[in-house]
């Protein structure tokens, strides 16, 4: 706790101590001769860019330029400019998502509309493994984090994606993508923070015996409360939280095989009672080989662990064994075909405390079998057909069928159109929930999945060496959305499938490198949704229902004043968030970047330099008066490599 305070302390730029600039310049002096690290991450250009492989939207490695969906990758280079300082504000650089942050360690994040801390139909993977709970089929984003530094890439795909990846991946896949051991050899110590928050990371990799390489890594951050600006009291929403692990891999001729771990332990503040505990870990092994007949061969299996105590609600503990295999077959000049299979159990024992999961314990099941079939109707047209059956405890078997047409009639172009069914399976809150009261809330017994049938049409282009384009339409039919009916004569509040909707958009995005040292990128969203649902159905009224913003956008200007001293800036505009009255807000971030010598860089952010404060969004249990603001700060980090 002394460290914590003292960390803290060193970096209240409120308060800035002069002394430390007079550190830094000195430090510059000593070493300003010395060359740029050679193991820094060389920023790839355009046209570098729009061939990066990829692997999240057929499961194999495929060009950018080849990939028929509205995908946006987020790179390395793309995290270490921003500044950004943890997971979910690294996932603002993708101009298809919508991220608004709700206290000092909660996200709202979505793809194409129902945003919400507890938004259900967003698939988030990290190294392939699957992040959501199944409590609510959502993502506990406070206890996810990684070391950014070792992010190789995140890819982002908008729209459905369940025939690969299976129910959940109604409105878009978050695949987090870590470089391998091999190419994090060495050590890294980065230190970053405000007079609000900071982070500790400490990583070393090196070389085995048997021809493998490891990395090992220790994370540590925290983050003090907000303040209610209507009271100016603490809001208890912060959080302390560690975490530690490894990543080996192993390569020769015909295979690859990966085996890495993590554990975390941490506290989050929360109001009138004890704090949340959370713990866990997970086992990932992976191996991909090449058959005789050139065809590859995945297998991976993992274990995960989490516990989490939130006193005066429940108590969770949750083992998850999943393994699957996939085999990527070339069955002829015409025909590439991808196909596997699946299973994950997860056992759930709560402990019930102010609400109630009935049965407490649970013994949840899926598996899966899909199919894929890439056909080449000319050289310039393919077809991709491909379906996926999943089976779950509570509603049985699913189909997630998928149809994509692709005619790259040109070298640098590509247009694409789509059609797929996905499903929204229900979570253990839409069947076996009992909040008791005068008006109870209760799962539904017959509560069955949310259906979406999406089509989509889209276009990518290099149209130069130094610029590059992506569009997409989109229109998603949405049936047997989840409601909250009132029954007064049972004093009962039960989740049914009374709801339905309909989404339309626009999503844009595209680089411009001006010159060698100056580049431009951005984004735009516009979207409508629009939901019928029953008379009964309260979910609207209390701020559940749809709390999008009708567009929002990005844009980004990355300079190289010269090969030590970068500069980059990030505008985002997100629109009015009106069921929650949250009024739409214009942020702009700054950052500038120090290569000292060639293992120490220093930089410093400014972030929110447009506006005193601004809300991002208000939890419905909460009046937006008690919304947290967040206002302009700075933000430095230094970060040291060393052999």
């Amino acid at each position: 706790m002394l460290v914590n305070k003292w960390f803290n302390s060193w970096f209240c730029f409120q308060r800035f101590n002069p002394s430390l600039i007079k550190i830094a310049i000195s430090v510059a002096f000593l070493t300003q001769s010395l060359e740029v690290n050679s193991q820094d991450l060389i920023e790839l250009s355009l046209e570098e860019l729009a061939n990066i492989q990829i692997t999240s939207v057929s499961k194999r490695r495929e060009s950018i330029n080849d990939a028929a969906a509205s995908i946006f990758v987020i790179t390395n280079n793309d995290i270490q400019r921003s500044g950004v300082s943890s997971l979910p504000e690294a996932l603002r650089l993708a101009p298809n998502l919508q991220v608004a942050q709700d206290s000092a360690r909660n996200y709202a994040i979505t793809a194409r509309g129902f945003n919400s801390v507890f938004n259900n139909k967003l698939l988030v993977l990290i190294d392939g493994r699957t992040v959501y709970s199944p409590l609510f089929s959502g993502v506990f984003w406070d206890a996810q984090d990684v070391v950014l530094e070792d992010i190789d890439r995140i890819e982002v795909i908008s729209g459905a994606g369940a025939t690969l990846w299976g129910a959940n991946a109604v409105n878009g896949v978050i695949n987090i993508i870590t470089k391998t051991a091999s190419q994090t050899q060495g050590g890294l110590v980065s230190l970053s923070g405000s007079g609000e928050e900071s982070y500790l990371s400490i990583r070393y990799g090196g070389a085995l015996d048997n021809g493998g390489n490891f990395r090992v890594y220790g994370k540590h951050a925290d983050r003090n409360d907000n303040t209610n600006p209507a009271t100016r009291r603490s809001l208890d929403d912060g959080f302390n939280r560690d975490k530690a692990g490894f990543r080996s891999d192993w390569v020769n001729e015909n295979k690859k095989l990966t085996l890495q771990g993590d554990f975390y332990d941490g506290y989050l503040s929360q109001s009138n009672t004890n704090d949340i505990q959370i713990s866990g870990a997970n086992l990932l092994a992976r191996m991909n080989t090449t058959l005789s007949n050139g065809s590859n061969l995945s297998l991976q299996g993992y274990l995960d662990y989490t516990y989490r105590k939130q006193p005066a609600t429940f108590k969770e503990n949750l083992t998850t064994a999943d393994i699957e295999v996939k085999h990527d077959w070339k069955l002829s000049d015409k025909h590439n075909f991808t196909w596997g299979g699946g299973y994950r159990a997860g056992f759930d024992r709560l402990e019930n405390d102010g609400v109630a999961f009935m049965p407490a314990s649970k013994n949840l099941n899926w598996g899966n079998v899909f199919a894929q079939d890439e056909i080449m109707l000319t050289e310039k047209l393919r077809m991709i057909l491909g379906m996926k059956l999943e089976h779950n405890n509570y509603t049985g078997l699913e189909y997630l069928p998928n149809a994509r047409l692709a005619w790259k009639f040109a070298d640098n172009q590509l247009l694409w159109t789509s059609a797929s069914r996905s499903v929204h399976a229900p979570s253990r809150i839409d069947k076996d929930f009992i909040a008791p009261g005068f008006i109870s809330l209760v799962g539904g017994p017959h509560f069955g999945t949310e259906k979406a049938y999406t089509y989509e049409v889209g276009y990518r282009a290099t149209p130069t060496n130094k610029t590059s384009i992506s569009v997409t339409g989109f229109y998603t039919e949405y049936d047997e959305l989840r409601t909250l009916d009132l029954d007064l004569s049972a004093l009962e509040l039960e989740f049914k499938n009374k709801a339905s909707a309909r989404s339309h958009g626009l999503e844009m995005w595209g680089a411009w490198q001006v010159i060698d040292d100056l580049k431009l990128s951005g984004g735009l969203v516009v979207q409508d949704v629009r939901l019928n649902t029953s008379q009964t159905d309260i979910l609207q009224d209390t701020g559940f229902g749809i709390n999008d913003a009708s567009s929002h956008s990005l844009l980004r200007i990355s300079y190289d004043i010269s090969p030590n001293h970068l500069l980059d800036a990030t505008a985002r505009y997100m629109g009015k968030l009106r069921k929650l009255d949250v009024p739409a807000y214009t942020a702009l971030d700054i950052r500038y970047g120090w290569k000292i010598n060639k293992d120490l860089e220093f930089s410093i952010v400014g972030q929110n330099l447009l506006d005193s404060k601004h809300i991002e969004y208000a939890d419905p249990v909460r009046t937006s008066a008690a919304s947290p603001e967040y206002d302009r700060r700075l933000f430095a980090k230094v970060q040291w490599y060393f052999r």
